[in-house]
């Protein structure tokens, strides 16, 4: 049978990127949604997910946060995907025929300077790779898109300039899931562990709380709050540290954590991408 990896978007988008190249064995299976993404491995369909969580220049991914807890699944690694902007036309196009470009909304402003200086107009997609597969079905020579150099391959599009965002450091980092964890895993980089954690009703619980990482050494990357059912009052956090579960200093850390929260649930406890140490 065919290893699938699961991804949101149409073949051709950054998170199929992400697939091919850190997955290059399994399938890519396109999703309409996030959720469906996670009905995909829960169900068999395919066997792993590759969910964006953040963004370098735009920060949090929306919903996915929320989605993590219930999903079912385990964060069983993660990738990290430089975001590399190309400019693509139908076959013949020359750069100065184009005089519109279509991209999902995010990307424009990555190109602001590159569509200025070449006075071509943006139009926001719902999707970069979607307007790949659109721009071959209309047959447009004035107007080209935005995407990965992977949607041009695909669809048969001529890439006319590569690397066009204004700055180089745009990066997502993805989460790999899969309906079973792997504690036993170590990578050589090191591990990470991701969980969320609801604090309990009671005066600094969360600076009480936090306090159990400093003092035994456990290095904490990120820390995020986000309301849960709408709530005010009800916040959930979501935090990624360095180390397993089984170190010495993490089970303390965890331990100190517990007293001071009403639930922890850990999410997944995987290698540490290259990416983090360069």
């Amino acid at each position: 049978m065919t290893k699938k990896i699961a991804f949101q978007g149409e073949l051709g988008a950054y998170s199929h990127e992400a697939c091919a190249n850190t997955y290059p064995d399994h399938e890519p299976l396109p999703c309409h949604t996030f959720e469906d993404v996670i009905d995909a491995v829960n169900s068999g369909v395919a066997e792993l997910a590759m969910l964006p969580v953040e963004n370098s220049t735009y920060g949090r991914v929306a919903d996915i946060h929320r989605l993590l807890p219930s999903s079912g699944l385990h964060i069983v690694d993660e990738a990290f995907t430089r975001v590399r902007i190309s400019l693509m036309a139908l076959p013949g196009v020359q750069l100065s025929d184009v005089e519109k470009v279509r991209a999902h909304l995010v990307l424009l402003p990555q190109a602001a300077s590159f569509l200025q200086k070449n006075k071509i107009v943006g139009e926001s997609a719902a999707d970069s790779a979607g307007a790949a597969a659109e721009l071959v079905e209309s047959g447009d020579r004035s107007s080209g898109v935005l995407a990965s150099e992977i949607a041009a391959e695909i669809y048969g599009l001529d890439v006319l300039a590569s690397n066009v965002e204004d700055h180089g450091h745009n990066t997502t980092r993805f989460l790999v899931m899969s309906p079973n964890a792997n504690l036993e895993k170590r990578g050589e980089h090191g591990m990470m562990t991701s969980f969320v954690f609801r604090v309990r009703n009671i005066p600094a619980a969360l600076y009480k709380a936090m306090g159990g990482f400093a003092t035994n050494g456990v290095n904490m990357t990120k820390l995020e709050s986000y309301m849960v059912g709408g709530h005010f009052t009800a916040t959930q956090f979501y935090a990624d540290i360095e180390g397993h579960p089984e170190d010495e200093n993490v089970v303390r850390a965890l331990d100190e954590l517990e007293y001071f929260t009403s639930e922890v649930t850990i999410l997944g406890t995987y290698p540490m991408a290259a990416e983090r140490n360069s």
